[in-house]
């Protein structure tokens, strides 16, 4: 007697259907991880922007909005005692209190405005300054953070 003995295996068939099939969930896994990349990278960018922004502006909210001892002569930003001395300031990459660049920062630029107020409550117009800090960064994001100083 003779018995017969059944090979087990895999076919061709099976064999190239399931190496599609893993090479599909393969792929759609990488996009999904790339896609969560890219995004957490333009979050660590915001917060670097927001950061930067909340530095200029705790910078510019401790000067004065009337000098008591009249305005000392503009010599640059490590002198300026006024919040209306940083109007119209643009610093392409950020910069530390005293004007130096900041190199890693390079890819931010920093604009600030200040302007009169309207009344504030019982503050008057003349004795307020509001500050808008916007920060740009690549690709073409901003942040705009804004603040008021009064002379109380």
């Amino acid at each position: 007697m003779r018995k017969h003995s059944r090979h087990r295996g895999v076919t061709l068939v099976e064999l190239v259907v399931a190496i599609t099939i893993v090479a599909i969930a393969v792929t759609t896994i990488l996009g999904a991880f790339a896609a969560v990349a890219t995004r957490s990278a333009d979050a660590m960018m915001q917060q670097q922007a927001i950061a930067i922004a909340e530095s200029y502006l705790s910078e510019i909210l401790q000067r004065w909005v009337v000098d008591p001892n009249g305005t000392p002569p503009n010599t640059g930003r490590a002198s300026w005692d006024l919040v209306d001395q940083y109007n119209g300031l643009v610093d392409a990459g950020a910069r530390d209190q005293f004007g130096n660049p900041i190199a890693s920062l390079s890819s931010y630029t920093v604009s600030v405005s200040t302007s009169q107020s309207s009344a504030l409550g019982s503050v008057p117009a003349a004795a307020a300054r509001r500050v808008d800090i916007t920060v740009s960064y690549p690709p073409s994001a901003s942040v705009i953070l804004s603040g008021y100083r009064t002379s109380y």
